[in-house]
Formats: structure tokens, sequence, C-alpha cells
């Protein structure tokens, strides 16, 4: 797939709300929030992607990890809900081929099997400047909250085509949960 439109940018997770709203404003950057309470069996409850120079404000309200990411978008659109899954790469294949897999095969595989998608974005790690060790980020945009739960697949038969690709690029036991953010 051409890189056109991929951009280097920084992903901040937090469960500081408030100083991720606050540090997505003072630097212009993305804001996913996921505001179920409670958050403690979720990997984190903000994620801010955002391009700077000004890291050491950006690792203030990162507690959770501070990842250098590409972000490719695959599908443009302006999501209202996020989907926002973080992934492990899977242990018997490398980094590198694992992105490959989720790029070149699941991108295409994700447009067909969620149609109801608005957007969708891949933040592949391409360094972690702190937290968990993760390979990449996946952003599944929708209208509604209701979407992306009811509609998430195109039909039941999308689901095990989906789950069964997924296997081949990720780790489902080291893979953090997904947050289901609203975009702010």
């Amino acid at each position: 797939m051409p890189n056109a439109g991929y951009q280097l940018e920084f992903a901040a997770c937090t469960n500081n709300v408030d100083a991720a709203k606050a540090g997505a404003a003072n630097l212009g950057g993305r804001l996913y929030v996921d505001s179920r309470e409670p958050f403690e069996h979720l990997p984190f409850r903000a994620l801010i992607t955002c391009t700077t120079d000004d890291v050491a404000d950006l690792a203030e309200v990162s507690e959770r990890g501070l990842y250098v990411v590409c972000r490719r978008i695959i599908k443009p659109g302006e999501p209202k809900v996020v989907s926002v899954s973080p992934m492990v790469h899977h242990p018997e294949k490398t980094a590198q081929a694992c992105d490959a897999h989720w790029r070149d095969n699941h991108a295409p595989l994700a447009l067909i099997h969620h149609p109801h998608m608005t957007h969708y974005s891949q933040l592949s790690v391409v360094s972690v400047i702190s937290g968990p060790e993760l390979d990449g980020i996946a952003l599944c945009g929708f209208e509604t909250e209701e979407d992306l739960r009811d509609r998430f697949f195109a039909s039941a038969d999308s689901v095990p085509i989906i789950m069964a690709d997924i296997k081949k690029f990720s780790d489902g036991k080291k893979s953090p949960k997904r947050i289901v953010a609203q975009v702010i």
C-alpha cells in the first residue's frame, strides 16, 4: 500500500481525562475519551494523538504510555465514536511481518466487513517511549455508539472472517482490551 497520507505522530495514553483534555487543547491534538465507570479494567481512559516538538508537555499527561506512531488513514472521515484497539504482534512472527499483514491484508478486509465504519486509521507503533510494549492501535470510527456496538460487522458471517485474520497478526492474550471513546 503506498504511503500517501501517512504521518508520524505521538500517541499518549492516560487515565487522567482532565489532563488529557488540557494536553490535547494545548498541543492541538485529537482526543479520544472512554467515560465508562469503573475504568480500572481498561488499558487507559484517554488517547491523545498529535504532532509536536514539545514532547515534555505530552510526557506529563501520558502515565499509561507514550508512543511514536505512523498514522495510516485507511478510510478518511470524522468519527464521533471510536473503537480504540491496542495491539501486540503475534508471538510467532516478527513485529514487522505482523504490521505488514495488518496494513496490506487486514485493512482491505476491514473495509469490506465493517461497512458502517465512518473512519479507519491504523497507528503503527514506530517507537515506545514509555509504557507497555504495543505494536499498534486501531481506530475504527462510527457515527454513533449504537452503530459501533450493533453494526460493527456487515453480518454474522463477517465475524469469523475478521477474527481469524486478526489471529494471524495479533496476540489476543497480550493485546489490551479496546476502549470505546468519544472524539472530543
